[in-house]
């Protein structure tokens, strides 16, 4: 049976836990340091899959002969009114506390988005993003408004689980 239940933001919850290699270790330091097992006080989450269809048009013909799958690409962006510098050591790894000598492994990690109305406790949708690496972050200071951070990323595949 197919969820049909209507969710909100006030029904959701966004986790990080860590992918296994260096990289995993990388994050594994900051999640612990930062309590981000649960990550709080995050809006507008979201999340976009692409995936590249290729039309294949023969010599006279108008419409297509054939459309070939290509790459997927899964990628996204998180706002968080919080700032305690995780999300930028999620991105820059070693070189959050200065300019390193050499190169550098950038943390990779994975991000549960979990929706879960609690008038219906057992119905919950789970999404989950696989060794995600952040790719940009971005500090707003607005004059009368929160100071927000917000990070964009990407996320090597994802899975989804749906419990009706």
């Amino acid at each position: 049976m197919a969820n049909a239940s209507v969710f909100t933001g006030a029904d959701g919850s966004l986790s990080l836990s860590v992918s296994p290699g260096l990289e995993g270790e990388k994050a594994q330091a900051v999640v612990e340091g930062f309590n981000l097992m649960s990550v709080g006080r995050v809006q507008n989450v979201r999340v976009e899959v692409h995936s590249e269809v290729r039309a294949y048009h023969e010599v006279g013909q108008r419409y297509a002969t054939e459309l070939r799958p290509g790459n997927v690409t899964i990628r996204g962006t998180i706002g968080r009114a919080y700032l305690n510098g995780a999300m930028l050591r999620l991105l820059l790894g070693d070189a959050a506390d200065g300019r390193p000598a050499a190169s550098w492994a950038q943390p990779a990690f994975n991000v549960t988005l979990l929706l879960q109305n609690a008038a219906a406790p057992d119905v919950r949708n789970t999404v989950t993003l696989h060794d995600v690496k952040i790719d940009n972050w971005v500090y707003a200071l607005p004059e009368d408004d929160f100071v927000m951070e917000s990070v964009g990323f990407q996320a090597l595949y994802l899975t989804v689980q749906d419990e009706p």
